[in-house]
C-alpha cells in the first residue's frame, strides 16, 4: 500500500450555481427525508445487514445530477479517478473480450480504453438518466440499468469488473464484493475506485466546529467512509487473491465552502446516510466557513477539499495462478539469513 501524488485543481469562482446566487437563509439538501423509505435492515434481507444510506435518495440525487444542462463542469474528479483505474486495466497485459463496469456513469473509465483492451462492455448505473448520458467509446458497450447491490448476471460471466466513485454509497459492501467475484471468470481480475478514509475531513471539521458553536451540538453532514486498512479483508473475505490496495489523495481548490459543496451536490455525491441533517442554518454556513479558511486556508483565499481515493486489484483464484508456500515449508531460517547478511571483519594487516 502506498501513497499516491496529490493532485491540485482549482476550481474557478463563478463555476458553481451557487457562487453567484442572491440572498439566502439556509441551504436545504437536495432531498427530503420525509419522502423517503423508512430506515432499517437492507431490503436484501441478509441477516443483519444495516442500511447506513438511503439508495433511494442516492438515486434521486444522481438523477437529478444528470439532469443538469452543465452537469459537465462537476466531472472532473470522477474523469481524473477513471483514468486512473483504465491505466490500471492497462497495466495487465491482456485481452478482456467482456467486461462490466458497475455505477458506471458517464463512461468515466470506458472513454479511456480502447478495443485493442476490451472487446465488449456492460455499463451499470442505479439512474437511468445518468446512463442516458453516457459518452460514446469506441468499445460496443450495453447499457443495464441495475443497483450496484444486487447485480443482475450469471456467475463466471466477465473477464474483467471494473468500477469508479461507486462502492462507497454500497450499505452491504461485503456482500457487493462477494457478488463481483461470482459474476467472474476463474482467473478474472476485478479493479475498482472508491471514496474512503479521511475524505473531506476539512469541511468535517469546520461543520462541526461551527454546530457546536452555534447550535450547542453537531449532527453527521458528510457520509461514513471505509478504512483503508479494512479494505484488504473485505476483498479476501470477499474470495479474492492476489490482492493489491492503494491510495491516492486528490485535493481540489475551491472559492468557498458554498463551492464546495454545490460540486458534492453537481457531482450527485451529497449525504444520503439516514442519520444526516437535511438543514443547515445561514449563520452555522458563515460560522464554517470563516473555521474553514482559518484553519485549512491557502494563501490566496481559496480552501481545500481532499479526496482520499482507494484503488483496489483482487483476483478471482484459478489454478494457474502463483500459489504461496505451505507453512513451514522454508528450509532456511531468518536467524540463519541474518548471520549471511552481517559483515566479515578482514585482517588488513
Amino acid at each position: 500500500m502506498s501513497s499516491g501524488v496529490c493532485l491540485r485543481v482549482l476550481r474557478a469562482a463563478g463555476a458553481s450555481p451557487a457562487a453567484s446566487s442572491g440572498s439566502w437563509s439556509r441551504v436545504r439538501l437536495p432531498a427530503d427525508p420525509r419522502h423517503a423509505p423508512r430506515r432499517g435492515l437492507s431490503a436484501s434481507g441478509r441477516g443483519g445487514t444495516m442500511n447506513v444510506f438511503n439508495r433511494e435518495m442516492k438515486k434521486q440525487q444522481k438523477q437529478w445530477s444528470a439532469s443538469l444542462q452543465d452537469g459537465h463542469q462537476y466531472d472532473y474528479l470522477r474523469d481524473e479517478v477513471g483514468g486512473r483505474v483504465a491505466d490500471r486495466v492497462y497495466d495487465i497485459v491482456r485481452m478482456f473480450p467482456l467486461a462490466l463496469d458497475i455505477g458506471g456513469g458517464k463512461s468515466h473509465i470506458a472513454e479511456h480504453l480502447s478495443k485493442d483492451v476490451v472487446e465488449r462492455l456492460f455499463l451499470t448505473d442505479v439512474s437511468e438518466k445518468t446512463l442516458k448520458r453516457s459518452r460514446r467509446s469506441e468499445i460496443p458497450t450495453h447499457h443495464v440499468l441495475a443497483d450496484e447491490e444486487f447485480l443482475p448476471f450469471k456467475e463466471n460471466t466477465f473477464d474483467l469488473v471494473v468500477s469508479s466513485l461507486s462502492l462507497h454509497w454500497i450499505n452491504d459492501l461485503p456482500g457487493a464484493l462477494r457478488q463481483i467475484q461470482q459474476v467472474l471468470k476463474p482467473d478474472g481480475v476485478f479493479i475498482g475506485a472508491m471514496v474512503g478514509g479521511e475524505t473531506l475531513y476539512e469541511l468535517r471539521c469546520s461543520l462541526q466546529l461551527a454546530e457546536t458553536e452555534r447550535e450547542g451540538g453537531f449532527s453527521p453532514h458528510v457520509s461514513p467512509y471505509t478504512a483503508v486498512t479494512d479494505l484488504g479483508n473485505l476483498l479476501g473475505r470477499a474470495g479474492f487473491s492476489m490482492l493489491t490496495v492503494d491510495v491516492d489523495d486528490v485535493q481540489v481548490n475551491y472559492p468557498g465552502i458554498i463551492e464546495v459543496m454545490t460540486d458534492l451536490q453537481g457531482m450527485g455525491e451529497s449525504n444520503c446516510a439516514w442519520n444526516r441533517k437535511s438543514m443547515l442554518h445561514r449563520d452555522t454556513i458563515l460560522a464554517a466557513e470563516a473555521i474553514y479558511k482559518e484553519m485549512y486556508g491557502n494563501e490566496d483565499g481559496s480552501i481545500p477539499a481532499t479526496f482520499e481515493i482507494l484503488y483496489m486489484i483482487g483476483w478471482k483464484p484459478h489454478e494457474s495462478q502463483a500459489k504461496p508456500a505451505k507453512r513451514g515449508s522454508a528450509n532456511v531460517s531468518f536467524g540463519d539469513l541474518s548471520k549471511i547478511s552481517q559483515p566479515t571483519n578482514t585482517n588488513t594487516s
